[in-house]
This record gives C-alpha cells, sequence and structure tokens, in this order.
C-alpha cells in the first residue's frame, strides 16, 4: 500500500507542480493559494465527506479507497513546484524547437532534474503512508486488508494487553522507513535546501 500510493503521490504531484511552474494560464496563482490554502483544512473536517465518496464508488473496505484519495497532497505540490521553478525555461524552449512532446519534456528533462526534490517527497510520503492510522481505521474493517498500523491496534484485547508482542511489532514497522531515510538522506538535504531558490 505505502509503494503503491507513494508512487501515485510522486506521479500526481509532479505533474501538478510542473503545470503551475512551467505552464502560463489564465489563474495559475489562484489554483496555486487555493491548493496551498487546503493545508489549513484539518483532516477531521474532511473525513465524513471523503468517506462517504469512497462508499459511494465501493472502495470501502478496498486498499484503493486508502490509497488514492491522499494522491494529491499540497505540501508535494508545493515542494516540486518550488524546485521545478529554479529549472532554466531555456531547457524546455530547446526541447520544444527540437520537436520533444510535453510528455517527453516531463520525463527526461524535468523529472530527472527534479531528483532531489522527488526524493524529499518520496521520504514525507513514505513516512506519512506508513504511519497512518486513522484513515486506513475508517475505511478498512476487515482484518485481511488491515495496514500494519491498524494491526498493531488489534493487538489489544479488552481485559489483556500484550505488551511485549505490541513493542516487538512496532519495532519491526520502524525498520523499513530507517531504511528509505538511510538510502535517501543524502538527498533530502540537497532537495529542501535547493527548493524556492533561483
Amino acid at each position: 500500500m505505502t509503494i503503491a500510493a507513494t508512487v501515485l503521490t510522486l506521479l500526481v504531484n509532479s505533474m501538478a507542480a510542473f503545470a503551475l511552474a512551467k505552464y502560463q494560464f489564465r489563474g495559475r496563482t489562484t489554483i496555486f493559494l487555493i491548493m496551498i490554502s487546503t493545508l489549513m483544512v484539518p483532516l477531521s473536517v474532511v473525513l465524513v465527506p471523503v468517506f462517504l465518496v469512497i462508499t459511494r464508488v465501493g472502495w470501502n473496505n478496498n486498499l484503493l479507497g486508502v490509497i488514492v484519495p491522499g494522491a494529491a497532497t499540497p505540501t508535494g505540490v508545493f515542494l516540486l513546484r518550488q524546485y521545478m521553478l529554479t529549472i532554466p525555461d531555456d531547457l524546455i524552449e530547446a526541447a520544444r524547437i527540437d520537436g520533444a512532446s510535453e510528455w517527453r519534456i516531463y520525463s527526461q528533462i524535468i523529472l530527472p532534474l527534479a531528483r532531489p526534490a522527488l526524493a524529499v517527497l518520496t521520504i514525507f510520503s513514505v513516512m506519512w503512508r506508513w504511519n497512518d492510522f486513522l484513515w486506513p481505521l475508517v475505511v478498512l474493517s476487515r482484518s485481511e486488508v488491515f495496514t500494519l498500523q491498524v494491526g498493531l491496534q488489534s493487538f489489544q484485547g479488552q481485559l489483556n494487553i500484550q505488551w511485549h508482542l505490541i513493542l516487538a511489532m512496532t519495532v519491526l514497522t520502524l525498520l523499513p522507513i530507517t531504511i528509505v531515510f538511510a538510502f535517501l538522506q543524502r538527498s533530502i538535504t540537497t532537495g529542501i535546501a535547493t527548493t524556492g531558490m533561483k
């Protein structure tokens, strides 16, 4: 679930950031400000409406109901847009003169140059998805599709709490996050340090 959600988050956020950073169209700033203003909306406000949409679509008790709703994050769009603003427009214009399509510019010029910012967003997305408890608890009710964090909660009984099992599983759930951070730690400093600099 974490891998699929992270890949989808990187794809959606990078496409939105590319459009907001490199295309000139009417209302671009307004769209960006509305997107950033959603950071002030707490999860508890949108929890019920999003759950009703997920139920209507039929993604209740399905991992798609956990993966898809959080694919576009305003934090990710902001981070990638600020980084993509530092990429010179001359590269894009030269590619267009050479006959490259917009998809080719996006995939072969923008994404490789935005690799440090994508690494930062990858770390954030993996941490958000791996540690997410509330939304999977709301969407999933069958134990076969529980995520690890929701599964940890099922170790607690009404009268008996097996602390040794809970603590052992907690340590095991920390290992993947530690491994991802160890591989991408060099990129996180570069990505954050150069975001927003032109």
